[in-house]
């Protein structure tokens, strides 16, 4: 095994869910499984092979369990595994400093933030 050093430890979780996208997908899994296609459909900017990839590395790394169905057509859903579950408060603290950055930016968080179930519930806890 290669000895890896890092200068200070959140290198090590920037390695594993740093990028644009990574958080983004964990976000839409702390509230349920998701199908490939469901990601896909609320995360309309992200391109399938980015998708697939960035799945297959938080696979790789434990953070979510891919649950694949014996059916026609085949079935596939991503969720949190137990490990990448112990990610949801940092998630939730990186949504809400967004949610505050968005207000002190631009003043009302209902014009910048995409009109979706995730966003709608954040709205409903505000």
């Amino acid at each position: 095994m290669v000895k890896k050093k890092y200068n200070i430890s959140v290198e090590a979780t920037l390695e594993v869910i740093g990028g644009k996208w990574k958080c983004v997908i964990l976000c839409h899994l702390t509230h349920g499984k998701k199908r490939t296609s469901e990601l896909k459909r609320i995360m309309p900017a992200i391109t399938q092979k980015m998708l697939t990839q960035q799945l297959r590395e938080l696979e790789q790394d434990g953070i979510v369990n891919r649950i694949s169905y014996n059916q026609v057509p085949p079935k596939v859903e991503y969720e949190l595994s137990e490990y990448g579950s112990s990610l949801t408060s940092i998630l939730d603290s990186l949504c809400a400093w967004g949610e505050r950055h968005i207000i002190k930016e631009y003043g009302d968080k209902f014009a910048v933030l995409e009109d979706n179930a995730i966003n709608n519930k954040e709205i409903e806890h505000s």
